[in-house]
């Protein structure tokens, strides 16, 4: 039976088993080993911001150990450097790899279908002129809060979901359509080096160091993709509203909604997410026994930060739960929810009671 099909405490104890593995996995030592060479050999910070759509999996799509992308995601993939919580944690993390001597490079995400619209983005309405502009907006942004292109890069990317394929936006004013790397219309064996020199000149040399390897990555995985015939039509069968950070393991397609707790107002996001299962529930995309809401809150080391990150979790899922209750009191009676904390260095998701 599809996961979207069965009761939800089994739907609740798959995602748990879920979190459990991808944990498992991160501490691997071979997962281990491979980040501690590739930090090593490509030094680079890599922040990507982007939408919480369950098919942009910028690890696997660019064959990347798993901890080396540090993902921002929200529901629709916008944000504002404005807003005060995400400012703070962005200003945090260049902070952190200036200290360490390192640059970074900013993904600026967004994503399309070529094979349908109606496969894109929702947030902006299947528009990918619409992400694209705020995708663009974004980059401005980041260009005025740090104007060191050697220290912080901001790089508009775009995301082919039919094929997991990268389009890398040119700094480059001329450039037809300002997307002139392709990676989906690319040959195996293209000087990717020459593109980046000649497409992205303000690009330090060892940023673009750094990005080469994801950009082989992706043309891999395209190959991979385009040899496996896997279906494209995929229909919303939403069944979790998830609010917080740490969601990385969830990369389901249709599985989750998941908002970040970046803009000063969750309100909205929440009435758009929880008016979107209520609607999947209601047309019979997913049964109408159930849906959970879960909230998650990262925290690095044990002791107040891991206490003050069960509070946080403990906030956001009444806050969440409140929401939903005035919005959709249908939905509200039928969901289940859960709070948990994400250790960052072990991945390690621990669940626990609400009170």
């Amino acid at each position: 039976m599809p996961l979207y099909q069965q009761p939800i405490a089994q739907r609740i104890a798959w995602l748990e088993q879920l979190g459990q593995a991808h944990s498992s996995h991160f501490l691997s030592l071979p997962q281990q080993q491979a980040r501690a060479q590739y930090q090593v050999a490509h030094p680079s910070a890599i922040i990507a911001l982007k939408c919480m759509d369950g098919r942009l999996h910028l690890p696997v799509a660019t064959q990347t150990p798993q901890g080396i992308i540090q993902p921002f995601r929200n529901l629709g993939g916008i944000f504002d450097l404005g807003w005060p919580y995400l400012g703070d944690l962005l200003a945090g993390a260049v902070l952190q790899a200036r200290l360490a001597n390192r640059s970074v490079l900013v993904l600026i995400t967004y994503h399309f279908s070529r094979g349908s619209k109606a496969r894109g983005c929702a947030g902006f309405n299947c528009s990918k002129t619409a992400a694209l502009a705020a995708a663009r907006q974004l980059q401005q942004q980041f260009r005025q809060l740090y104007p060191d292109l050697t220290r912080v890069f901001p790089l508009v990317c775009g995301f082919e979901t039919d094929s997991d394929g990268l389009l890398l936006h040119s700094t480059v004013p001329t450039a037809i359509d300002n997307a002139v790397i392709d990676l989906t219309a690319l040959p195996a064996n293209t000087d990717l080096a020459g593109l980046l020199q000649q497409h992205l000149p303000e690009m330090s040399a060892q940023l673009q160091a750094d990005l080469l390897p994801l950009l082989n990555g992706n043309l891999a995985h395209i190959a991979q993709v385009q040899g496996s015939n896997r279906p494209l039509a995929q229909e919303h069968r939403e069944w979790m509203l998830c609010i917080g950070r740490g969601f990385d393991f969830l990369h389901v397609p249709n599985t989750a909604l998941i908002i970040g707790p970046f803009s000063p107002d969750l309100t909205q996001p929440l009435r758009q997410a929880a008016a979107i299962i209520a609607a999947n529930m209601q047309q019979g995309r997913i049964p109408d026994d159930g849906a959970l809401l879960l909230a998650s809150v990262p925290y690095q080391h044990a002791g107040a930060e891991q206490r003050r990150a069960i509070l946080k979790a403990r906030f956001l899922a009444n806050f969440a739960m409140t929401t939903v209750q005035q919005h959709q009191p249908q939905l509200a009676a039928k969901l289940s929810i859960k709070t948990a904390t994400l250790h960052w260095p072990s991945q390690q998701l621990t669940f626990f009671e609400l009170l």
